[in-house]
């Protein structure tokens, strides 16, 4: 199946906005290559893959996000091969909880493999991936250097930085990082049930102009009752959330019209977030995919329902929604 040309991102119905500060413009869905599925790697059937990547590409997707760590690189660089690079805005990630410490030579290698298996000379953003707390101060002073040597030689667009949110809830990592100026883009877990970006991320990067790219939005207590049932009755349990959401849930973002499934409603609650430019999406599914490209096309999410999950939720800080 030959690539095909990105449309037009007002025929297909998903928005673009420009990304903070490096001026590119992406569609409000970013297409993940991490998570459970990895593109359906995790079954092992690159084809099928390949042939997801694509589907997304020609239903408006241009934002793609990959890791070494996530072993998709060269599966995307399988589907985007003879496809316009300027279409597609590629982000792929750095490692840097390995059992040792990631050294500047580690960096350079990283890169070059990663460029290898993307079959491309740059990447738009490279981000140093899933930094904690404890180690940002020594990871930066270790290896912006190097980063901003390779971004020199354009071998890298834009420099980014992601938080390890089920860690790091609270997002103290991306607090201080971004005290700095450093960095173009940040990736921040944000969700129903964890909105503390709200106060913490989005308003320094909308100052700082800093692009926002949004994971766990969609997360196993959307995707499965019991899960967020478990999850609902140990908040309300600390005092959270009011107890009568322990037994109530969510089932109020299910009546008629206002959305069709809780992650329906999770996508079209982060979608709008002031300072939120992309919400990341993965899966192994065709059907899945073509799902959450018509909620990302859609509306937001009511704003009396929008208010009402900020209020229930607004205490919450310490929950990834795994």
């Amino acid at each position: 199946m030959p690539p095909t040309a990105a449309r037009d991102p007002l025929s297909d119905g998903l928005k673009r906005r420009t990304l903070g500060r490096t001026g590119l413009r992406v569609s409000v869905m970013g297409l993940g290559c991490g998570g459970d599925s990895r593109l359906g790697q995790a079954r092992g059937d690159t084809t099928a893959s390949v042939r997801l990547i694509r589907s997304a590409l020609g239903a408006g997707v241009n934002f793609i996000d990959t890791a070494e760590a996530y072993g998709t690189e060269e599966v995307v660089g399988r589907a985007l091969r003879n496809f316009p690079r300027d279409q597609v805005v590629l982000s792929t990630k750095k490692t840097t909880f390995a059992d040792r410490l990631v050294t500047p030579d580690d960096v350079v290698r990283s890169l070059e493999e990663s460029l290898r298996r993307l079959g491309t000379d740059y990447v738009d953003i490279y981000h140093l991936h899933g930094v904690r707390p404890d180690a940002y101060a020594g990871v930066r002073d270790r290896l912006l250097p190097t980063l901003l040597e390779l971004k020199a030689q354009g071998k890298i667009r834009f420099l980014g930085i992601t938080e390890a949110f089920a860690v790091d809830p609270n997002h103290r990592m991306l607090t201080e990082a971004l005290a700095d100026d450093f960095w173009d883009v940040v990736m921040v877990g944000f969700n129903i049930l964890n909105q503390s970006a709200r106060k913490t991320v989005f308003p320094r990067a909308i100052e700082r102009r800093v692009g926002t790219l949004v994971m766990f939005a969609v997360r196993r207590a959307f995707s499965r009752p019991a899960r967020l049932r478990e999850l609902l009755v140990e908040l309300a349990g600390r005092g959270k959330v009011p107890p009568e959401y322990a037994y109530r849930g969510l089932d109020f973002l299910l009546r008629e019209g206002i959305s069709e499934s809780l992650p329906d409603a999770a996508y079209r609650f982060c979608q709008d977030e002031p300072g939120v430019h992309v919400v990341l999406s993965g899966t192994g599914s065709q059907e899945h995919l073509t799902e959450n490209v018509r909620t990302l096309s859609g509306p937001p999410l009511p704003s009396r329902e929008r208010e009402r999950l900020a209020t229930v939720f607004g205490r919450v800080d310490d929950v990834s929604g795994i």
